[in-house]
């Protein structure tokens, strides 16, 4: 069963892994980087919901190269992809509103996390994730954010 160490570990090692591929020395390097960062962290059979916060075009990225695209950018299919893990961000906090557990081997997470600069600001940005435990690992299922609504 599922609980909410579960999910605070993979919130943890989610904004570890952006956190490291933005400390990547190279594109190459980044882009390695990344795609541990979407083999291990997410489903990887097609069924992913990926709503990205920096995708307008392309808004939705259901596969490996989509997702990786949008981490680090470079992809001539994704044109609009800048590489959000490039920022660098130096650190990665969550706050969750709530996580829920629908299931035994299922977790939805809402909140906010707070991507750190180099200069010590921080960008605030809203977030849903759900999780299922697959094969005794974690992963995310869906993953929608977005910059809060400033009108």
């Amino acid at each position: 069963m599922m609980n909410e160490a579960d999910i605070l570990n993979a919130q943890r090692t989610w904004g570890d892994a952006v956190v490291n591929v933005g400390e990547a020395t190279d594109h190459a390097e980044a882009t390695r980087r990344a795609e541990a960062l979407v083999n291990t962290l997410y489903v990887t059979d097609g069924s992913l919901l990926f709503a990205p916060t920096k995708a307008a075009e392309i808004q939705f990225r259901p596969t490996v190269e989509s997702a990786v695209s949008y981490f680090v950018g470079g992809n001539e299919q994704f044109p609009e992809d800048k590489g959000f893990a490039l920022e660098p961000w130096t650190s990665v906090r969550f706050e969750n509103t709530g996580i829920r557990f629908p299931g035994p081997d299922q977790a939805l997470a809402m909140g906010n996390y707070f991507f750190g600069r180099a200069d010590g600001a921080e960008v605030k940005v809203e977030f849903t994730f759900a999780y299922a435990k697959i094969d005794g690992a974690v992963r995310i299922t869906l993953h929608h954010s977005a910059l809060p609504f400033s009108g």
